[in-house]
């Protein structure tokens, strides 16, 4: 009898999908981390995941445990455990998924496994393995090789996989994170989901927090100040797979502790879920407002996407937004701190800031009709150029003495890193200081015509300029 190959039972990897199995292995056999999981722990999470399977793959369509067969479909579409002409008993179909999980026998082909290295003679392929390639790509493949080496631990962590990430129907969603904290407390929460679907089914899960919301709160509680984390959203079916990921900047963690700890921030951010928080002519939630700035905490890594601070500029930017002067400062101090902590930001607007409130205040023009004027040209470039010098030559001619720094101009106007942000920001500082001293822009103007020419100026959306979702504007050197 051919002896059995020893390595080390379970080796957590950098790659995403085997160290989420491999984070999900150590939830279920109750460890600390993944290096701490005993073969005796893999065993018990093999029998496991033997019995699981089995059951979710002969459970009748309209049970709750057929869930989580379709979870597997999702996942493993052309295995043993989820093809179409697989065993509908359990005795028939156990052997040959026992056998996926089955220590290696030592031969004179070993090779190491794709993930950890360790030495392995089984070969795996997209059947198996989520995201890999058929045994037909050969082009893809070591010489001569029919499939991927994956050793026995990483065998087991691939089918944990589901387990320690928050699934649908259809895909999943696994984390990564320098913090292995967080990735615990992921691993945490989705076993007990997974274990809840088995049992109920996903209709009877209820609401689901999206994992950019548990991943936040995570990082929220987390001691270390920088710390990179990504999310990895897949599907693996027969039809169209497909990969997206989306990460935070690593100062994150440190923002949301410094919200978390500051009264004024919690109020701004508060304020900012209640208004992306939408709802139904029911009054029921169909978009939470918690899910919601979550998500904008996570930039996709290719393709367009909005940034938290254009939408908190969307929600500054509306005067008929019914803020009292503390609300309306608490948003701003909110961006404030985003840029400070997540971009590096110092800036001083204070001299332009003082110079466009004067002019929306000052003069016999309709005030509502000159903020909407600056408002549709906050965040462009050339447009804010010309009302500022307007506005500097306006209150020039009128006698008032104007001094504003050339170098404040060129932070605002030149096409460079954290522009675009600047302005922003010295949107908010001038919607807070019209606030500030009562400048009346709700009052509406009473000629008829300016009336109906400022409506349509405020009435117009404001479209963000192609730097800001290009996402030109950012800087990492502060991060």
């Amino acid at each position: 009898m051919a002896a059995l190959i020893t390595n080390g039972p379970l080796t957590p990897t950098h790659h995403p999908l085997q160290r989420a199995g491999a984070w999900a292995v150590a939830v279920l056999a109750g460890r600390a981390t993944p290096d701490e999981v005993s073969g005796g722990d893999l065993d018990t999470v093999a029998t496991l995941l033997v019995d699981e399977v089995c059951a979710a793959a002969v459970a009748p369509k309209d049970s709750p445990a057929y869930d989580w067969w379709k979870v597997l479909f999702a996942l493993y579409p052309n295995s043993k455990a989820t093809h179409a002409r697989r065993p509908r008993e359990v005795e028939a179909l156990r052997p040959s998924i026992a056998a996926m999980f089955a220590p290696d026998l030592a031969t004179d082909l070993a090779r190491p496994c794709t993930f950890c290295g360790a030495d392995t003679t089984v070969l795996w392929a997209k059947s198996t393995l989520p995201l890999f390639d058929t045994n037909r790509a050969l082009n893809t493949l070591p010489p001569g090789v029919l499939g991927w080496p994956v050793c026995r631990g990483c065998r087991v962590a691939a089918w944990a996989l589901p387990y320690g990430s928050q699934v649908t129907a259809g895909s999943a969603t696994v984390v990564t994170c320098d913090a292995d904290a967080a990735e615990r407390t992921f691993a945490e929460r989705n076993v007990r989901r997974a274990r809840r679907i088995m049992h109920v089914g996903f209709t009877g899960l209820g609401a689901v927090a999206p994992p950019e919301l548990v991943v936040a709160r995570a990082l929220r509680d987390l001691d270390a100040a920088l710390c990179a984390t990504t999310l990895w959203s897949f599907k693996n079916d027969n039809q169209e797979p497909w990969l997206r990921a989306t990460r935070t900047r690593r100062a994150v963690p440190r923002f949301l502790r410094r919200v978390k700890g500051n009264a004024q921030l919690r109020r701004g951010w508060s304020l900012f879920e209640q208004c992306s928080t939408r709802r139904d002519r029911g009054g029921q939630v169909t978009i939470s407002g918690a899910a919601a700035v979550a998500r904008l905490l996570f930039e996709p890594e290719a393709g367009r996407h909005e940034p938290f601070l254009y939408r908190l500029h969307t929600l500054m930017a509306d005067p008929d937004r019914p803020w009292s002067a503390r609300d309306r400062f608490a948003v701003i101090r909110l961006a404030q701190t985003y840029a400070e902590e997540i971009l590096g930001m110092s800036y001083d607007l204070g001299p332009i800031a003082e110079l466009l409130t004067r002019w929306i205040a000052h003069g016999d023009a309709s005030p509502r009709g000159r903020f909407a004027e600056y408002r549709q040209v906050a965040l462009k470039q050339g447009a804010l150029g010309r009302l500022l010098v307007h506005a500097q030559s306006r209150l020039m001619f009128d006698g008032q003495e104007v001094k504003v720094d050339p170098k404040y101009w060129a932070r605002l106007l030149e096409r460079r890193p954290q522009a675009w942000e600047m302005r922003m920001l010295l949107f908010a500082d001038v919607a807070f200081r019209l606030q500030e001293e009562k400048v009346p822009i709700g009052q509406k103007p009473k000629d008829l015509d300016e009336q109906l020419q400022v409506e349509q100026q405020v009435n117009t959306p404001i479209l963000p300029s192609e730097d800001v979702l290009d996402n030109d504007g950012y800087d990492e050197s502060g991060i």
